[in-house]
């Protein structure tokens, strides 16, 4: 009976495992056959992180190969949200929130995604990183990642701009060329461990296309005396905004391009846009007396006058239509070189009647004004030039000393370089050449002429005014010790909101060039709104005199040194 009775537990026992072995058996088989695509995606899943690779943004240079841009290492914060429970996420949130200064919310919508890899924070400082470290949350990681910098902070910002989080330009240069700069990004799958940790280890990957490095024309040193010297005026005067610009006269180079206000281009954040404006580019201004080289190249260019021929200029009260014109100081006969030396309205004006309304307003246009010039720069406008047949009858006596036209800084500093280089328009650039990273130029920037404005020989003649300009005339405050210089003194007042020319609210300016013989450089300062003294030649002409000086002997003596390298370098050739 005993015996009876334990065989049958046995064979209940043996038959309890054998059925037992045959569901796991049917249910590996159903698990197999059935449920092995889906069970081994979510070990994948498990295993595996798909990152974007970003790739490394080009760099931009000076064009003495000095960095203007860099990229630092910095860590970027992800979450797999499908691998955390609600409590984990409550937890993130409430923890991330304070340490990555962002709102609970935010976080609470990124983390309720139904995705396996999803961006907290880009780019996070290192006190941050070291805080999310010590919260120790699950399901967090970090991905390498740079940050871009700016190591010169406010140094000619407008121009290079700066690029977002994302890796994508927003202003300048960075914006302007994007596509070179970005580069394509690549891809990897991570693994991880049991744990989600991520290991240093790739199952594939798609290497990322590093962007292009851009170098440019401007010269770090020469952007560094024009901002100094602009930044004091700019103070000194109360001004509402500046803009300078330093030109190689001969090839359109831009060697520097400076604005205020300005900003520091780590610190974007909470920039106004009037601070990222690149005023010598995109700000429309009525010119004033600068404007007068044209009337002065046309009456040469035409043969209609002489330096030495005399002009009456009415005792400093003229009438055009029903308009009375006035000089700030009284003349009465003034040669033509005179008019221009002390910038009297009345003989311009003179001047301007006697070659008529078609042939300024053809000079106007050759010289420039009312076109884009085609810098490679994003923002550049066209200005406003009217027609002869839309002039007033007063317009003979505003448009040729600098009134009814809206100009840019970068038109004036082209044309006066018109009349530095012996007549010729050249294209203005800032873009010297684009680079691989393996140092090979795919783009490359060479000076461009736009046309022949006036000959070569009216084109001196000019020069030789503007030196009078300088050494006897209203630019006084631009002379310098031992280098001569040409210029033209600007002092227009500003137009009203609701109509009407100001009476308190100028733009100061002064254009010129240096030396007075074969230039090396041509000027352009401009101040809006100066206060206390608002004239040109008292407010803009000493930031020409000072900027001229140490820009001029900088590039001779870097001339020197390049020359003296050179003769090196061929002797040890020979």
């Amino acid at each position: 009976m005993y015996i009876s009775n334990y065989r049958r537990k046995c064979e209940a026992v043996f038959l309890s495992f054998l059925l037992f072995l045959i569901i796991c058996a049917l249910r590996l088989a159903y698990i197999q056959t059935f449920r092995s695509n889906y069970l081994a995606d979510i070990a994948r899943k498990q295993h595996n992180l798909f990152a974007e690779i970003e790739p490394s943004r080009g760099i931009i240079y000076d064009c003495n190969m000095k960095p203007q841009t860099l990229n630092l290492p910095a860590d970027s914060l992800y979450a797999a949200p499908n691998m955390m429970s609600n409590a984990q996420k409550e937890m993130a949130i409430t923890r991330l929130s304070d340490v990555l200064n962002l709102s609970q919310d935010y976080l609470r919508e990124r983390l309720s995604r139904k995705k396996a890899f999803i961006w907290l924070k880009r780019k996070l400082s290192l006190q941050e990183v070291e805080e999310v470290k010590k919260l120790k949350i699950r399901h967090l990681g970090f991905v390498r990642e740079s940050k871009r910098s700016y190591p010169n902070t406010y140094l000619a910002s407008q121009i290079i701009g700066f690029a977002g989080l994302d890796n994508t330009g927003l202003e300048g240069i960075e914006l302007y060329l994007d596509e070179y700069l970005k580069g394509t990004a690549g891809w990897g799958l991570f693994l991880r461990d049991a744990r989600q940790s991520k290991l240093d280890v790739y199952e594939k990957m798609v290497l990322p296309k590093d962007g292009m490095d851009i170098v440019l024309t401007i010269d770090q040193v020469v952007q560094y005396i024009a901002e100094r010297e602009l930044e004091k005026a700019f103070k000194t005067y109360n001004a509402k905004g500046a803009s300078i610009i330093v030109m190689d006269p001969y090839t359109g180079r831009i060697l520097a391009m400076a604005n205020r206000p300005s900003y520091d281009l780590n610190e974007h954040k909470n920039v106004s846009k009037d601070q990222k404006r690149n005023r010598a580019i995109c700000d429309l201004f009525e010119p004033g007396s600068v404007f007068k080289i044209v009337t002065a190249a046309a009456a040469l260019e035409e043969e209609r006058l002489s330096e030495e021929d005399k002009i009456f200029c009415e005792n400093g009260a003229y009438r055009v239509a029903n308009h009375i014109l006035h000089d700030y100081v009284s003349h009465g006969w003034l040669s033509f070189r005179e008019v221009i030396e002390k910038s009297s309205n009345i003989g311009t004006t003179k001047i301007a009647q006697l070659l008529g309304a078609e042939v300024v307003y053809k000079y106007i246009k050759l010289f420039g004004f009312g076109s884009k010039l085609g810098i490679d720069l994003p923002g550049e406008i066209s200005g406003m030039i009217k027609e002869p047949r839309y002039w007033s009858k007063t317009s003979i006596g505003a448009i040729p000393i600098g009134h009814e036209v809206g100009v840019t800084a970068l038109q004036l500093a082209s044309a006066l370089s018109a009349i530095a280089n012996g007549g010729k328009l050249m294209k203005p650039y800032v873009i010297e050449e684009i680079r691989d990273k393996q140092g090979r130029i795919v783009k490359k920037n060479s000076p461009v002429l736009i046309r022949r404005v006036v000959s070569e020989g009216t084109a001196a003649r000019v020069a030789k005014m503007l030196t009078g300009v300088v050494e006897e005339g209203t630019g006084k405050m631009a002379q310098m010790q031992g280098l001569t210089s040409a210029g033209k003194t600007g002092t227009a007042q500003k137009l009203e909101p609701g109509g009407g020319y100001s009476h308190n609210k100028f733009i100061a300016s002064f254009i010129g060039f240096a030396p007075a013989q074969d230039p090396v450089v041509t000027i352009i300062v401009s101040l809006d709104e100066p206060r206390p003294y608002y004239f040109g030649g008292v407010v803009a002409a000493p930031v020409f005199k000072s900027v001229a000086a140490d820009v001029v002997r900088y590039l001779k003596t870097k001339q020197a040194v390049f020359t003296q390298l050179k003769l090196n370098e061929d002797r040890r050739d020979h």
